[in-house]
């Protein structure tokens, strides 16, 4: 039942936060129900799931699951407003993930799966799934709350390059912590530290400083409570 919901979930972050592209959610978020993106997402959610269970016999639990993800999305975008825009957006996806814990228990039956991966192999490509994409989009909702342009203003970068960096210091605490080696998870940090914080002590932008902190500590800290879950449920 376990590799079943990990099949159901990873298939859930790569409908909703890879193979989404944002010119589907802003046509969602105006046309609401008549969108035919919103339709083609679920579609696609349905076939990422068949896809990756790669169980026939699961049918029903799969079309259930895509049933209620297009009942959830419905809804979501029915009700969204500017003010609560953030607050659905983690609504939905508590739902999502809801979703699949309280329907596999009731619709699994025994049967035989036919697994490429096992557990711990789809537990480490979920978790590291999750700190990519999925992440950063979390932290941009979260961020959401702030007028980032502003902020920034004076101190623009390359474009994506804050959502690179952090992916890219997120699958490496992931890993130090995955093999064990703690100590480089601190040397990362105050290597990030001398050379993102050192320049805006100078210069005094304490809107951006606070900002910049904020999102290096959201963004280490989802990394290290996935590192430790992944290593408390690897058999």
């Amino acid at each position: 039942m376990t590799l079943l919901i990990l099949k159901l979930i990873l298939a859930h972050l790569i409908g909703d936060f890879f193979l989404q592209p944002q010119k589907w959610v802003k046509d969602k978020e105006k046309k609401k129900l008549k969108s035919k993106w919103l339709y083609i997402h679920v579609l696609i959610h349905i076939g990422l799931m068949f896809l990756i269970v790669w169980d026939i016999t699961q049918w029903q639990l799969i079309l259930a699951i895509g049933l209620l993800h297009f009942i959830i999305d419905a809804g979501k975008i029915l009700f969204q407003n500017k003010k609560n825009k953030r607050l659905l957006f983690f609504i939905d996806q508590i739902l999502h993930l809801a979703t699949i814990l309280i329907l596999v228990p009731l619709f699994l039956e025994k049967g035989i799966e036919f697994n490429i991966l096992n557990e711990n192999h789809l537990l480490l490509l979920l978790c590291i799934a999750f700190l990519t994409q999925p992440t950063s989009i979390i932290m941009k909702t979260i961020f959401s709350k702030w007028d980032i342009s502003k902020i920034t203003k004076g101190n623009e970068s390359l474009k994506d390059a804050g959502k690179y960096i952090g992916i890219l210091e997120r699958l490496l605490v992931f890993i130090f912590i995955v093999i064990g080696q703690w100590p480089a998870v601190g040397f990362l940090i105050t290597a990030k530290s001398v050379f993102r914080f050192g320049d805006l002590t100078a210069s005094k932008e304490r809107k951006l400083t606070e900002y910049i902190l904020i999102g290096t500590l959201i963004s280490f800290g989802v990394a290290v409570l996935v590192g430790l879950l992944y290593l408390s449920l690897k058999h």
